[in-house]
């Protein structure tokens, strides 16, 4: 069929140009519509694509969690400060049992969030049921201007189930204690 068109289009030269032209880009529209259409298709299929790998993610992410630390043996543990406390924290460290496993310097950022009643999970981990030694340390500065630092250490009796403990940090200027732990 081509050929035949080409046949006829050379008989008639420049008369044919235009006609030429014509079918091409008729041709073309029909193309690009079936195209734009097809092109919507595909991106709403993305789009399903993306929300379902997304949800696979944060179940997989849960499922992660729950094997790494099952609730029976999970211990996790949180930092915040007395509120309306000008005490500028630089950092804090965690032993369990002696042994360190967590340490955190502060941004900016996080000890405005910190101040303004913010909390933070600063460590998740597994532990057996029983007693176990929490000692908590941190450094900072007093509104004055001079380092302070503190430690403290608390008893966790963990049991069956998950263990949650926030360690609540005062500057030197609090009416509360430095340290203060609070189960939950």
């Amino acid at each position: 069929m081509i050929t035949l068109l080409y046949r006829i289009l050379r008989r008639l030269r420049l008369a044919a140009v235009p006609l030429w032209m014509l079918l091409l880009l008729a041709g073309y529209a029909a193309a690009e519509e079936v195209s734009r259409e097809q092109i919507k298709g595909l991106d709403e299929q993305v789009q399903d694509i993306k929300k379902d790998v997304l949800n696979l993610s944060t179940e997989l992410a849960r499922l992660e969690e729950k094997l790494l630390f099952p609730s029976n043996t999970q211990v996790s543990l949180f930092v915040s400060m007395h509120k309306g406390d000008d005490f500028r924290l630089d950092s804090v460290q965690v032993k369990l049992d002696d042994k360190v496993v967590a340490q955190h310097l502060y941004t900016y950022r996080e000890l405005e969030a910190l101040q303004q009643g913010g909390v933070q999970r600063l460590y998740t981990g597994n532990i057996r049921t029983g007693e176990h030694r929490l000692v908590v340390s941190y450094t900072g500065k007093a509104p004055a201007g001079g380092e302070y630092s503190r430690s403290a250490s608390y008893k966790v009796v963990k049991q069956a189930g998950p263990k949650f403990v926030e360690i609540i940090i005062a500057g030197p200027d609090s009416t509360e204690q430095d340290i203060q732990f609070r189960d939950w």
